[in-house]
């Protein structure tokens, strides 16, 4: 068994904090929930650490936990939560083009997706993955992958102010 080596746990953590973040905010929807998600998914990798493959395993590994994290979240919050509209407070500092209506209708538009439709459209379209890569870090079949973001695309060609920016060329 492998030592956990704290120096480059924390080399690790720092280099992939800021990917992990914005694909925990593309899965939720909110920074603030983004960065919790990132923290609980580092202390799995850090619990974790000693077995995991160093040659290509750690950014796999540390993209799945997001996810799963993002997921059990999404089961566990309590029917009297309600998600509020984004607010101004929760985009960084410095994000370019977070301002674009087109941008902003289609993170509405994912906020809307069940989370696993959400996780497979983030990762296949947004974390460029591939349909076997997105199985691994969801841990399911290929087909399940294919049909989740079939689901999910459909969904998001039915919401009329995605269709209406479509129609006028925001978003191809």
């Amino acid at each position: 068994m492998r030592r956990r080596d704290e120096e480059e746990f924390v080399a690790f953590a720092t280099a992939a904090r800021a990917r992990l973040r914005r694909t925990a905010f593309l899965i939720s929807g909110d920074w603030e929930l983004a960065s919790d998600i990132v923290q609980e998914a580092l202390i799995r990798v850090y619990v974790a650490w000693p077995r995991i493959e160093r040659k290509g395993g750690l950014p796999t590994y540390a993209r799945r936990c997001v996810v799963n994290v993002a997921i059990d979240l999404g089961r566990k919050r309590s029917s009297t939560e309600v998600p509020a509209g984004p607010d101004a407070m929760d985009r960084p500092a410095g994000t370019v083009d977070l301002g674009v209506p087109a941008r902003e209708a289609l993170l509405d538009a994912l906020r809307e997706l069940p989370p696993r439709q959400r996780a497979c459209v983030v990762l296949r379209y947004f974390e460029d993955l591939s349909i076997r890569e997105t199985a691994e870090v969801l841990g399911c079949h290929e087909g399940t992958v294919k049909s989740q973001t079939a689901r999910a695309l459909d969904s998001l060609r039915q919401q009329t102010h995605i269709q209406d920016l479509v129609d006028e060329g925001a978003i191809s």
